[in-house]
């Protein structure tokens, strides 16, 4: 596997993001490009932001009216990517992530925020590599297959808690 480069960004002026967290975004991208074999050097950009911004963005981007979770702006299609002509990176894209939402998903679904940014973090990643669950059935069932086999590999399924190591 290449290096990656996993820029992280807190729009959030009002919520700090833990040193851990930053720790498993970017094991997290790792692991999804380990997963698909992807060998080149890569670089990826995750922005925490609020629910007002991520509402705005999905309403301008997708035109849905509310705000989401998790957003991937992929870079690349059908195996192709931009290059970064500096670092002869491939530019994967930016996943932008509410940590407002994510805080509340955590609650209330009885597990961790490490544990919820690692999921949002590892789907956002497969829909930067080209998955795709907006029509349902097999593509689906078949990303979500992936998301735990890779999450569990990173120790954070749903049945365990999160471990640093």
């Amino acid at each position: 596997m290449g290096k990656t480069k996993v820029l992280i960004v807190n729009k959030q002026n009002d919520i700090k993001i833990p040193v851990g967290i930053r720790l498993l975004i970017r094991r997290s991208c790792n692991a999804v490009l380990d997963h698909e074999k992807f060998t080149d050097d890569a670089e990826v950009s995750v922005s925490f932001v609020s629910d007002d911004e991520i509402h705005r963005l999905n309403y301008e981007y997708r035109n849905v009216d509310r705000p989401t979770d998790v957003l991937s702006f992929p870079l690349g299609e059908n195996g192709e990517y931009d290059y970064n002509n500096e670092t002869g990176a491939c530019m994967l894209g930016d996943i932008v992530i509410s940590i407002q939402t994510a805080l509340k998903q955590a609650k209330m679904y009885g597990h961790s925020l490490e544990r919820e940014i690692g999921f949002l973090t590892v789907h956002s990643m497969l829909h930067l590599m080209g998955y795709n669950h907006e029509q349902g059935g097999v593509e689906a069932r078949n990303m979500r297959e992936i998301e735990e086999q890779i999450l569990d590999d990173l120790g954070i399924s749903r049945q365990s808690s999160y471990i640093t190591g």
